[in-house]
């Protein structure tokens, strides 16, 4: 079968990425009889920016002749054991996690993701995964936009629910608005009647995200961004409730005066640097700072209910044929200018 595998790049190549995304010809997964797995064809995958940094070499312990990729949609072909075969010709979203089950608090076991190795990824016509990690697909989805949910929709799910605690008629900040997280967050708020404000460097998806549903929004590389965001806040509710960041660097800083007391500010990501600043006014006002990443197999079946329930789909930004389109596809994620996920279709033949 054709797989996108991670191959160890020339270190005197000069270009965007560390390390090379090839397509080749592999095996296809074989089914262990001993364990309760599925063979997958898939349909449809989608790109994360943590296919992009494993390229980059931002992570440790990589291991080259990886599949990568961690979002797929697709068809259950086999099944390693007779009980589960009633399985085969489902259509099926995989878990993009590996270890984690239920505990809220974090992974009981050694927690992995899809797309490297020993785990397998999904950018290939075929994947083999573990039974408990597939769950049927919402039915308001296009192939496309079932895709694109797991990884993105896992970690807003745990961000937005689960550590900050959004309520109805909350007021919240979404930085970085235009990535996968993000969008997927502003859906979540919006659909339980919270207020969703957003930041970008780029006006024109500021807007954007208002047409989503979002109150409003405001540049971050414009000096005194924060007292403009507080001006937006509505006269009887001027305050935030929570920040679901994705920057790190001085978010507490930036938002620590017009948090609540005992405001939360829920961290998934560190683009603007690898540490955050907590200043002692931040400890006086009881916020609450608390890092998020991913989340349980339980948390991903919560996650695709209430997609299901408020009829939310994510956004996607563009739509390829065949995984031929990989080098264009880290290219746009590379220069950042695009607005939602980004999705291949057409992966595989039938068997």
């Amino acid at each position: 079968m054709k797989a996108l595998i991670l191959q160890k790049g020339d270190e005197k190549e000069n270009n965007s990425f560390k390390h090379q995304a090839v397509l080749s010809e592999i095996p296809l997964p074989a089914l262990n009889p001993d364990n309760d797995d599925v063979l997958i064809r898939l349909q449809a995958v989608a790109f994360n920016h943590r296919d992009a940094w494993i390229r980059k070499g931002l992570y440790s312990g990589l291991q080259f002749n990886s599949v990568l990729g961690s979002d797929g949609v697709g068809i259950v072909q086999e099944t390693s054991r007779s009980e589960s075969s009633h399985l085969v010709g489902q259509q099926v979203v995989i878990n993009p996690g590996s270890g984690w089950e239920k505990n809220p608090i974090g992974p009981e076991n050694e927690f992995g993701i899809l797309g490297l190795l020993p785990l397998p990824g999904t950018f290939a016509e075929y994947i083999a995964v573990p039974r408990a990690e597939i769950f049927p697909v919402p039915d308001h989805l296009s192939v496309a936009e079932a895709a694109a949910l797991p990884l993105a929709g896992l970690t807003a799910f745990r961000a937005t629910f689960t550590k900050a605690n959004v309520q109805p008629g909350d007021n919240v900040l979404i930085t970085g608005i235009g990535g996968g997280v993000a969008l997927i967050v502003l859906s979540f708020i919006s659909s339980i009647g919270a207020n969703a404000y957003v930041t970008s460097s780029d006006e024109s998806k500021i807007k954007k995200a208002i047409e989503l549903g979002a109150k409003g929004g405001v540049n971050y590389k414009e000096d005194q961004w924060p007292k403009k965001l507080k001006a937006l806040l509505p006269n009887d509710r001027p305050f935030l409730d929570s920040v679901i960041d994705s920057a790190g660097g001085e978010i507490v800083s930036q938002t620590m005066k017009f948090l609540r007391p005992g405001g939360i500010i829920t961290c998934y990501g560190m683009t603007s640097g690898s540490s955050v600043s907590f200043p002692m006014l931040a400890v006086l006002k009881n916020i609450e700072f608390k890092g998020s990443t991913m989340g349980s197999r339980e948390e991903f079946g919560r996650m695709l209910n209430f997609v299901k329930e408020k009829k939310i789909k994510p956004v996607i930004s563009g739509i390829w044929h065949g995984l031929e389109n990989a080098s264009e596809i880290f290219e746009i994620m590379n220069r950042g200018k695009q607005f939602g996920k980004l999705v291949v279709e057409n992966i595989s033949p039938k068997l």
